[in-house]
């Protein structure tokens, strides 16, 4: 399955033809350091975006790293012309103090609002529905089925890793610049060694159990 642009022609017929519908999702819920990061994107004129940037979009997941970067430059080049492009975070205490749903949920409503332009309608990857000011659809598993979802996650994967990889040069311990903060061996074992550090989500068990396990020790 590749994504298209049906679900936003589909969404498109209940308004005028020149309405916004936008795409919007999420990256980083699994991680155990970093915020959450949402990406909104907005195209002007599904007829008229550029066949070379809509054959590099798909789920992020799925893609190289190296053609996220092609794909997340090329939204950059056409950004104002073909579509509008907007991210929304939230951070590391906002994810302990709210749970990371919530704050992912956030995330997607701060990326929307930081849109130039006010959507119409909102296509939301996932089953869980951001508190948008405008009708939300949600898609499963929509970052590969959606042009405007796909767009998206691509923004915020890029712009996530690449916020990691500049905290990776403060903390290069953890070897954030390759895991991007999920719980990998080599995570782990920095941890072990240096503790937890302010972008550490305290919330998660693996963190939450390294703190007890400091706590007891002291």
């Amino acid at each position: 399955m590749k994504p298209d642009f049906s679900f936003e022609l589909e969404a498109l017929k209940s308004f005028s033809d020149d309405a916004y519908i936008v795409g919007v999702d999420e990256a980083g819920c699994g991680p155990w350091a970093g915020p959450v990061m949402a990406g909104a994107v907005l195209f002007l004129d599904f007829q008229k975006t550029p066949k070379d940037l809509l054959s590099l979009l798909d789920d992020s997941k799925k893609l190289t790293e190296k053609r996220r970067e092609k794909a997340y430059e090329l939204l950059r080049i056409y950004e104002g012309k073909h579509c509008y492009i907007a991210v929304g975070e939230a951070s590391e205490a906002e994810i302990d103090t709210l749970n990371i749903r919530q704050s992912a949920l956030l995330a997607m409503k701060r990326a929307v609002e930081n849109l130039p332009l006010k959507p119409h309608f909102a296509l939301v990857d996932g089953i869980c529905t951001p508190l948008l000011e405008c009708p939300t659809q949600t898609l499963k598993k929509g970052d590969g089925r959606s042009f405007s979802i796909a767009a998206a996650s691509i923004v915020a994967k890029v712009t996530r890793d690449r916020l990691m990889k500049k905290l990776a040069q403060r903390y290069p311990m953890y070897v954030w610049e390759k895991n991007a903060g999920y719980g990998t061996k080599a995570h782990q074992e920095a941890l072990a060694i240096h503790g937890i550090t302010p972008h550490h989500r305290k919330s998660f068990a693996p963190i939450a159990r390294l703190l007890d396990s400091q706590k007891e020790a002291a």
